[in-house]
């Protein structure tokens, strides 16, 4: 992931867009030196599979369906980006088995979607839009309009992330109770924000409003049908501003014909557009054509987030919102960065030192690190291990899947305190030949060292290409060996020795400015008083 492209001669990165994507989210992909951008919003299903295979990232919003057919023909993706909340539009099982990241904005359009829903339930308790119409049409009807206030109504509000959140924090300030059905919302946090969490059930059956803000998923798929409908309170109104498929259409419809719901606010349908719902003919039904994200700032927001967790997945950096790995909160991801790129430095080294068949990978935190999001650090440090034998077909989303598959088991230990370090990892990767210990440090903020190699203590740059030595400790070793490096123009930029008494065995690490060709590394090994030599590269 962060190779130097253009002097590898490795292939442009390609980048497609289907969708409309602000002009400001466009221009950070094209001001990458290494990226070429490409925007078709006119693809057909069928024209998209024929032609994906040429790109390394594809950025959708809802309108284009990227189905496992488009990305079986996805021969270069690495990426998908989902300008949105949902990703219902993708099919993310069949990306996680390639081994592809897909990526959204849960948080870009977050205000916007909220201050939607919030005009919804305003607008459809006050009848505004049927008695702007009227009025247009030359018409006086006042009475006809009589709306109810939402003031001392209860709200409930099924599914408490981002947007459910926003939305429950305008209502309590409409004076409006509100409750909360979210089973991975804890009780204290719910109380925080005065509201009171409880069973969806209760929220059927108490609220006068009842808001959606899920995914659609086989959970929530008609989670409102004609039992539940049968089961609310009579003049409920129902608010959907999340995804189409979570009400039944047409249990809402003949709920809203026969009374039993006062009317409905929606701005998603199950399937869009929806010209020819009969939900459309009833006057207590208000409809937008999903515009919960359409704003200015919203469609900048989202075009500024998915461009830049596009190129932050190019350059093998910490993308804030993965749908299939684990995420990082902006708050920890600049944190988290360095021991990112640390860990998957350590795996990379690890993997072009050792001997035999990996059994057990066994990654030891300690100190500061702890503080911090683990999870996709051990990813990258998987990713690291496994990508100098798998190559590219190895990312952080299918890497620990991998590692499974080929039975190799691991294991992290988290301590906060340690020897000589603010914060280590180590890792020990156990094979049917032995053992190898490696351990890495961040010194300030993102200053990376390999500090340990097995019993020897190091100071490393885990950078470029790299000349590890196994060797007896003796006058005149450290001198052959640099004459043979310079007697090939091979520049050595740092060196460090380990070892554990003088005269005894050390290792060597010799950070290098070119490659060493196969046949000098024969010549190293040939040296006196040299038992193994391994040429690592880290780009």
């Amino acid at each position: 992931m962060n190779v130097r492209r253009e002097a590898l001669n490795v292939k442009r990165l390609k980048i497609l867009i289907t969708d409309r994507l602000s002009e400001q989210g466009v221009e950070i992909l094209t001001r990458e030196e290494d990226i070429d951008v490409e925007v078709n919003t006119d693809l057909s299903h069928d024209e998209l599979v024929a032609c994906i295979g040429e790109y390394d990232a594809l950025i959708v919003r809802s309108g284009t369906k990227v189905t496992s057919e488009v990305i079986e023909a996805a021969d270069r993706l690495k990426v998908i980006g989902r300008a949105g909340v949902g990703v219902d539009n993708v099919d993310v099982r069949a990306a996680t088995r390639r081994g592809i990241l897909v990526v959204n904005t849960p948080g870009a359009n977050t205000i916007s979607a909220a201050e939607h829903a919030m005009t919804l339930i305003l607008a459809l308790s006050r009848n505004v839009a049927p008695a702007n119409m009227s009025l247009k049409r030359r018409n006086w009807e006042r009475q006809k309009f009589t709306g109810v206030e939402v003031y001392n109504k209860t709200l409930g509000i099924i599914g408490l992330g981002r947007i459910g959140t926003e939305v429950a924090k305008r209502a309590l300030g409409f004076g409006m109770h509100v409750m909360a059905a979210d089973p991975y919302i804890s009780p204290d946090r719910a109380a925080t924000l005065n509201i009171r969490l409880v069973e969806t059930s209760e929220i059927i059956e108490k609220a006068d409003y009842i808001s959606f803000h899920v995914p659609l998923t086989q959970e929530t798929y008609h989670l409102l049908g004609e039992k539940e409908f049968a089961a609310m309170k009579d003049g409920a109104r129902i608010i959907n501003c999340a995804r189409g498929g979570i009400c039944d259409e047409k249990a809402l419809y003949n709920a809203i014909a026969s009374g039993k719901v006062a009317g409905a606010a929606l701005d998603v349908y199950e399937h869009e557009p929806p010209l020819d719902s009969p939900l459309l003919e009833l006057d207590s039904v208000l409809t937008t054509p999903h515009l919960g994200a359409s704003t200015e700032e919203a469609q900048i927001n989202v075009a500024i987030e998915i461009a830049n967790q596009v190129v932050n997945a190019f350059r093998g950096l910490p993308v804030r919102n993965a749908v299939n790995m684990p995420p990082v909160s902006p708050a920890d991801a600049e944190k988290v960065r360095p021991y990112v790129e640390l860990a998957e430095k350590l795996g990379s080294f690890q993997s072009q030192l050792m001997e035999g068949h990996i059994t057990e990978v066994r990654i030891d935190y300690s100190g500061e690190v702890i503080e911090h999001t683990t999870e996709i650090v051990s990813i990258a440090l998987q990713k690291g291990l496994i990508e100098p034998f798998l190559g590219e077909t190895v990312s952080y989303v299918n890497a620990p899947l991998i590692a499974r598959e080929r039975g190799i088991k691991v294991v992290e230990t988290k301590s906060s305190t340690v020897e000589d370090f603010a914060n280590l990892v180590s890792v020990t990767v156990k094979t049917d030949r032995g053992e190898k210990r490696v351990a890495g440090t961040i010194f300030g903020k993102k200053d990376a060292r390999i500090v340990r190699i097995d019993n020897y203590h190091v100071d490393v740059v885990p950078s470029g290409y790299m000349l590890v030595i196994s060797n007896q400790d003796r006058p005149g070793v450290m001198g052959a060996l640099c004459t043979l490096l310079g007697k090939f123009n091979i520049n050595i930029a740092a060196m460090s020795l380990g070892r554990e008494q003088p005269g005894g065995e050390a290792v060597v690490v010799l950070n290098l400015d070119s490659v060493v060709p196969r046949e000098v590394m024969e010549q190293v090994r040939s040296l006196g008083n040299i038992w193994e030599a391994r040429l690592v590269d880290l780009h």
